[in-house]
This record gives structure tokens, C-alpha cells and sequence, in this order.
């Protein structure tokens, strides 16, 4: 058997990846080796149900299937967050979330319905799609040779040469461990989810009706909830086959593993931490669907692509933490590098340059990412700060990073030329940020008070949001960028105030250092940007 391109695994990344490897080159002969028998179960499929702006642009406009994600998955109602450890009174606590839909949509994704539809999709095309396919052996050549792959379909022993091999297997990370590519991060943090067969409806957790129609549409439970205490956050996630997805993730050191690592456990775990949702969940539990956890989930990788022409997506290479979703997102952003060096090679272009850059650029948006969850663990319970770093955070992915995929200017390096030196200030801003944060909650003025901190009413944070749907050329792109760091040093300006006020002897030497330096331009935007109940 041989095939231009093998792809190893058939989830997420792998089938996105061939669908978007055939729409751009059709007679690309393309073959995927998928473990799992299709079609796979709904609900109780794979975790990674909720998507983010990036990923969400990636499935709907690049791979063309917002017709699918509105019929056959639920609109998603943003991130929503509630500050109610060890509380049953919902609505006497901080919420932190949108009361309306925002202009960028995103979506909570059944990976079970997904997965089945993208390898339906990909046939059509014209991909060899393989299901129950088990690799048992993986020769990777240097460039000007084949790769080899020895795999068992159906019982039957196969092999196949193909001249580019990508490794999507996931967790498996079949080429990273064949390579001694693995990367530690320093990010010690755990994970157990389950499906539970019913919708959990928040709403309907308090019977104050002005509580209650805050949210216009009345419709919560379509967020991804996050439920947040000290060194943790558990997260709510409703499944267009009626399902509800439901997680713990928590600083290692904080909340052990062990303490949480089966349902009975979970269950104990959430009656102290969150016992308005095991209250929920108890009336439901004949209805577990699954029950997994993840040790240690999240890792680097030292290579992600080569010039002898291999690469790895999704969590095959990196993974950094279900918070705030960015697993899609990077799928979304490995792909579209994967598929513009495969493109330039078929093209007889040299890609090997390329393909040093796009990693670079890769771990860059890595390492930018990285610094939001380091030791950020114990800022989760503090209604004072996280309102604060959920604002920076958002205003960093969605003035930067998503501006980037938007205009589909990843690849183009004649307009990314002039940026790097804006991104750097970007990247230093959020550094310090997150350190200040860190040691502001350790001394912060906490109060948790029955408000909603509504993200819809912040008129320049609904801006940056809609801006995302403008489309710029490579100038105006610059422009934006720049603009986006300018507002960022506005925001940071904010918060290091913030902080001073509460303890004036917090050591913010390293943002301040970065704030005396002078601003290339003052944002169009207010001088008041953090929500008046957090300052």
C-alpha cells in the first residue's frame, strides 16, 4: 500500500487535517489509520467538548461545516463562572459571564456525533478513511525516502509507504514517543470527567426570577460553567445528544488525585466542594454514561515538524489545559501549518525554511499560553482577581492570537514581517501580568457578593469581540496588532493599580519596569476597562 500522506489516528486532529489536506489539494492521495471502530459512541466518546473562537472559525469557515455545527451542535453562551465553594445558595454568590450572545460564535460539541460526521465527510472526498486499524510499527525515514507503517486492519497485517507521515493518535503520541520528542512543562495538574444521560439546567437551581432572566436568553446551561473554588474549577458542559459532560480539574498539590479518582469519590469530592451540583447529580447517577480521569495531563514536545516530512497535531505533540479550551485551537493551528508545508512540497516549493518558522511560531503561541495556568491554580477561588486575569486572558487571545487566525495570515510571512516586535511586547506584558496576578490573590480583598459581572455590559470588550469578524489586509492587520498590545498596556495599567490599592507592598518591580517603558500609541479605547466591582 502506499499513500502521499499517512495520518496516524482519526479523531479530532486527524480527520479535521484530511478534510482540510483534500479541499486545498483534491488529488492528494491520502490515507488515515484509526484505533477505534466507527461509527463511534455519542456522549460517551471523548472529552473536549467545548470550542473557543479560533477553533470554532477553524470548523465552521476554513473546513466549511457551519452547516453541521448549527443543525447538529448546540450554540455555545460563553464562558460562565461561578465562585461557589461549599456553597447551595447560587444565586447569593459572584457570577462572572455574558448575559447575551456575543457577535463571534462558538459551540459545545458532541466529539461522538462529530468525530462520526468528519469521517463521513472525509470519505466523500475521497480519503482513505480506515477504521480499527492498530499500528504496530513506525519506520520514520529521512527526507528523500518513505516512511513506513505496519498495522493490523480488521486482523489482517498491512504496511503502506507513504512520502509525508503525521502523527494525530492523540495521547498515544505514537511519533513523540518513537522520537524521544516528550517535553515536561511544569504544569502539575489532574483531571476526572463523566457523562451523566440529562441535561443540568443552573437555571433552575434558585427560584429568584430576577436571578433567574439576568441572562436573556435564559439559557446558562448552554455556557461552559465553570464552578470555581481554591486550586480548582469544575466545568458543565451540555451535549447536543441530551448528555452533560461533567469535570473536576485541580492543582495536584491542592486537591490529590486520589481523592477524586473514581465516580463514588468525585461524588464525595463534590457534596463538600460544590454540593449544589452533587445535589443535582445524586438524582441522576443511574444515569452515568462514563468515568475517566487524566494524571499529569499536560506536556510539551521539543519538535513538532520536520523537514524529513513528518509533523504531529493536536495532543500527540503538546497540551497545556482544558481551561479556557485551547486543545481545538491548536489543532486548528498545527493543521493549517501541516497543510501549507505539505501544499508547498506537492508545489515543488523547499519547505524545510517554512517549516523551522511555523514551529517557532507553534511554541511561540505555546509559550504565550503556558504562563495562564503555571501556579495559577490558587487564583481560581478568588472572586476579586480571576474576574481580572479571565479579562487579560480574553483580551490577549482575542486582540492577538485570534486577529492572526481570522485573517488568515499564519502562513503569510511578508504580512507577519513587521509584527514580531509587537508580539514580543505582547508576550512580555503577559508574562509580568500573570506573575502580578499570582501574588495579588495571596493578598487580595476577597468579597464574594450575589452580583453578576456581566461581560456583555463592557462596551469595549464587546468591541474586541466583533472585531474578530472584520476583514483587515496585511497593514490594517499591523494596525490591529499594535493597537491590541496598546490596550493591553491599558488593561495591565488597571490592574497594577488594582493590586497596589490592596496591598501597596505586593513586588510588582517586573510590570512596572515593562509600564515605564514608553507606549508606541495610545489605544482608541476607554481609560476604565476592569469591571467597577473588581477595583
Amino acid at each position: 500500500m502506499k499513500a502521499d500522506v499517512a495520518i496516524l489516528g482519526g479523531g479530532l486532529a486527524g480527520l479535521t487535517l484530511a478534510i482540510q489536506l483534500k479541499q486545498r489539494l483534491p488529488t492528494l492521495d491520502i490515507l488515515v489509520l484509526e484505533r477505534n471502530t466507527h461509527p463511534v459512541p455519542e456522549a460517551t466518546h471523548k472529552v473536549g467538548e467545548s470550542s473557543v473562537e479560533i477553533a470554532a472559525e477553524y470548523f465552521a469557515s476554513v473546513l466549511g461545516l457551519k452547516p453541521h455545527l448549527t443543525e447538529c451542535q448546540l450554540p455555545k453562551f460563553g464562558f460562565r463562572f461561578f465562585f461557589s465553594d461549599r456553597r447551595l445558595d447560587f444565586d447569593q454568590v459572584t457570577e462572572l459571564g455574558p448575559s447575551r450572545h456575543l457577535a463571534v460564535p462558538s459551540y459545545q460539541i458532541d466529539r461522538g456525533i462529530f468525530e462520526n460526521f468528519l469521517g463521513k465527510q472525509a470519505r466523500e472526498l475521497g480519503v482513505r478513511f480506515l477504521d480499527a486499524a492498530v499500528v504496530s510499527r513506525v519506520d520514520v525515514a529521512s527526507a528523500g525516502t518513505t516512511h513506513r507503517i505496519a498495522f493490523a486492519w480488521r486482523g489482517s497485517p498491512q504496511e503502506v509507504e507513504c512520502d509525508w507521515l503525521i502523527d494525530a493518535s492523540g495521547r498515544a503520541q505514537i511519533l513523540k514517543r518513537r522520537l524521544g520528542l516528550q517535553r515536561p512543562n511544569g504544569h502539575n495538574a489532574n483531571a476526572v470527567w463523566f457523562r451523566i444521560g440529562a441535561k443540568v439546567d443552573i437555571d433552575e437551581w434558585s427560584q429568584d426570577d430576577a436571578w433567574r432572566t439576568r441572562c436573556q436568553p435564559r439559557a446558562r446551561w448552554l455556557s461552559t460553567n465553570h464552578l470555581v473554588g481554591d486550586g480548582y474549577w469544575v466545568w458543565l458542559i451540555p451535549l447536543a445528544s441530551g448528555s452533560h459532560s461533567v469535570g473536576i480539574v485541580a492543582d495536584a498539590r491542592l486537591h490529590p488525585l486520589r481523592t477524586m479518582n473514581s465516580f463514588a469519590r468525585a461524588m464525595q469530592w463534590l457534596t463538600v466542594h460544590q454540593p449544589r451540583l452533587a445535589q443535582d447529580l445524586k438524582s441522576k447517577q443511574d444515569l452515568l454514561q462514563d468515568f475517566a480521569f487524566f494524571k499529569d495531563f499536560s506536556y510539551g514536545c521539543s519538535q513538532v515538524f520536520s523537514s524529513d516530512r513528518w509533523a504531529i497535531t493536536g495532543e500527540a505533540g503538546i497540551f497545556l489545559d482544558p481551561f479556557y479550551s485551547p486543545g481545538s485551537d491548536f489543532i486548528a493551528i498545527s493543521n493549517t501549518f501541516i497543510t501549507d508545508l505539505i501544499a508547498k512540497d506537492t508545489a515543488g516549493i523547499a519547505f524545510a525554511p517554512y517549516a523551522r518558522l511555523f514551529e517557532r511560531m507553534y511554541f511561540s503561541f505555546y509559550d504565550n499560553m503556558l504562563p495562564l495556568y503555571q501556579d495559577q491554580y490558587r487564583i481560581l477561588g478568588d472572586p476579586r482577581v480571576l474576574p481580572v486575569k479571565v479579562l487579560w486572558d480574553y483580551t490577549f487571545y482575542w486582540g492577538v492570537l485570534c486577529q492572526l487566525f481570522y485573517q488568515r495570515r499564519l502562513t503569510d510571512l511578508a504580512a507577519l514581517g513587521d509584527l514580531p516586535a509587537d508580539l514580543g511586547k505582547g508576550t512580555e506584558l503577559n508574562i509580568a501580568v500573570q506573575r502580578l496576578l499570582r501574588v495579588w490573590s495571596l493578598v487580595s480583598v476577597r468579597s464574594n457578593r450575589p452580583v453578576m459581572l456581566d461581560q456583555a455590559k463592557l462596551a469595549w470588550f464587546a468591541a474586541l469581540n466583533r472585531s474578530m469578524l472584520d476583514q483587515l489586509d496585511a497593514a490594517a492587520l499591523s494596525a490591529r496588532i499594535r493597537s491590541s498590545v496598546a490596550q493591553l498596556r491599558v488593561l495591565a495599567v488597571e490592574i497594577l493599580q488594582a493590586a497596589l490599592a490592596d496591598d501597596p507592598s505586593i513586588d510588582a518591580r517586573e510590570l512596572q519596569t515593562l509600564l515605564q517603558q514608553p507606549a508606541d500609541q495610545t489605544p482608541a479605547a476607554p481609560t476604565r476597562l476592569l469591571f467597577a466591582h473588581t477595583v
